[in-house]
């Protein structure tokens, strides 16, 4: 399944958002992201069509089940990129910055192998 990287962070932030609040809202999505309310408006029409999201009748947002796959799949790939690079002695700041980019095109073979090598680490501490 192959969408793009806007889409995914789009997904992501709501899964994150979610976590962290219980609940979403496009006006969170937009502050997370920094784009606009009507960005939001137009990513969410889109994703509802496309079976991503839903929204109920208050407006909260929640992830459908082929949209949580996806936010969990690059949030899994964020927290793992960001840690080793930190292992790596890059900032915090930095490594989530790096990771965020990296997230959207490493590939399957790169992405298991570098989490390979984190637990491999952690079995080490």
């Amino acid at each position: 399944m192959i969408i793009k990287e806007s889409a995914e962070n789009y997904l992501e932030s709501i899964y994150v958002i979610k976590q962290s609040k219980g609940f979403v809202r496009s006006i969170d999505v937009a502050n997370d992201l920094s784009v606009s309310k009507p960005s939001v408006s137009v990513a969410m029409k889109n994703f509802r069509e496309e079976g991503y999201v839903v929204v109920d009748k208050d407006g909260y947002l929640d992830l459908t089940e082929k949209g949580l796959e996806i936010a969990k799949r690059v949030y899994e790939r964020h927290e793992i990129i960001s840690e080793v690079l930190m292992r790596l002695g890059v900032s915090r700041e930095a490594a989530l910055e790096d990771s965020c980019k990296i997230e959207h095109v490493i590939s399957p073979e790169s992405f298991e192998r570098i989490k390979e090598f984190l637990a491999r680490l952690k079995k080490e501490d």
